[in-house]
């Protein structure tokens, strides 16, 4: 082979792919740099991701909105009138149809059956779906880390016993086991030592959706931790004296950071979606509280009449759910370390 042929089989030499410039980053560069730059070049999972802080600066805007409209989430409006398009319209007919969305600064979305606001209550439900989603997906992290690297790394009976008990957590269907827990708790709240917990609070859910979903983050982070245990890295501390906390904590949790930024937004948008299942069902949050899964149970059985009682909850929840779900592949697909940088001509 030519010298010029060696060069172009280079590493570091670019390669026509497509019309663009292809090359392997040159040295200097950190992975946390690179990953960077290919989720800027992921335009669609930077646009949803935006669309999703934009849901949450709207659920954290809810109480501004509740006092241009003049009411509360939970306030009742069955006996109100509104002019609307010029005409003096009931909030709530007598027979019981609510009013539909008048695109005014009240009622804007409509009401509910009791006379309620449909924009306050989404925007209010927005802020209990994300809380309770975003913290369950925390939770569910926190433990599956520590399960999971506890059974990679001592292996043994260490890890037969929690893989033993993740595999009765797998057997049950995540939402009947959520269904089951949730009604059970609802009707005589938590009680653990002098930790108390009452039926209606909405960390009832939260704990419920935290814990079912260990299972399905835990086995990932225990294969990852059982063939992290036989790097070098960790030979090196084991010969320096490092014991298995400053092993665990210092070598292997930092190399599992990747694993969990790839999941996180992926555990959010089950744990919504989650919610929502449960609160329809009656298992989760609980009434007068709005949540978008509440609202869709009270929506539905006018589904013919009023259409915006499940369009506009439903709605929320997909773009949510969508929102998170393609960003979670976008920031997947950059912390690959397969993945190619494209340099494109200016």
């Amino acid at each position: 082979m030519s010298i010029a042929d060696s060069s172009v089989s280079s590493d570091l030499s670019p390669v026509v792919d497509g019309g663009q410039i292809e090359a392997a980053p040159g040295p200097g560069i950190s992975p946390g740099a690179l990953a960077l730059r290919r989720l800027r070049r992921n335009r669609a999972a930077l646009a949803f991701g935006a669309l999703f802080i934009v849901l949450v600066g709207l659920a954290l805007a809810a109480p501004l909105y509740a006092d241009i409209a003049g009411t509360t989430p939970a306030k009742n409006h069955l006996s109100d009138t509104i002019v609307v398009d010029g005409k003096q319209q009931q909030v709530v007919t007598f027979d019981g149809v609510p009013i539909n969305p008048t695109w005014q600064k009240k009622f804007f979305f409509g009401a509910d059956t009791n006379g309620r606001d449909v924009a306050v209550r989404l925007l209010y439900g927005a802020r209990n779906s994300l809380f309770i989603g975003i913290t369950a997906a925390l939770i569910t992290t926190f433990l599956a880390v520590l399960l999971g690297t506890l059974a990679g790394y001592f292996r043994g009976w260490v890890d037969a016993v929690i893989s033993r008990s993740l595999d009765v957590l797998w057997a049950f269907p995540v939402l009947l086991l959520g269904v089951a827990l949730g009604v059970a708790l609802a009707l005589g709240g938590l009680k653990i030592g002098p930790l108390e917990i009452q039926g209606d609070s909405k960390w009832i859910p939260t704990l419920i959706i935290g814990v079912v979903g260990v299972v399905y983050l835990a086995r990932p982070v225990r294969g990852q931790v059982l063939s992290l245990r036989e790097k070098e890295f960790v030979e090196a501390a084991r010969a320096q004296g490092a014991g298995p906390i400053r092993i665990m904590v210092g070598e292997l949790l930092p190399n599992l950071a990747s694993t969990l930024l790839v999941f996180f937004p992926l555990l959010v948008a089950n744990s919504i979606l989650l919610e929502a299942a449960l609160s329809f069902l009656g298992a989760g949050v609980q009434p007068p509280e709005p949540s978008w899964g509440t609202m869709l149970a009270e929506g539905i059985t006018l589904l013919a009449t009023s259409p915006h009682l499940t369009i506009v909850p439903g709605l929320m929840l997909v773009l949510t759910v969508l929102s998170l779900n393609i960003f979670g592949d976008g920031v997947r697909d950059a912390l690959d370390p397969r993945a190619k940088v494209r340099l494109e001509h200016s």
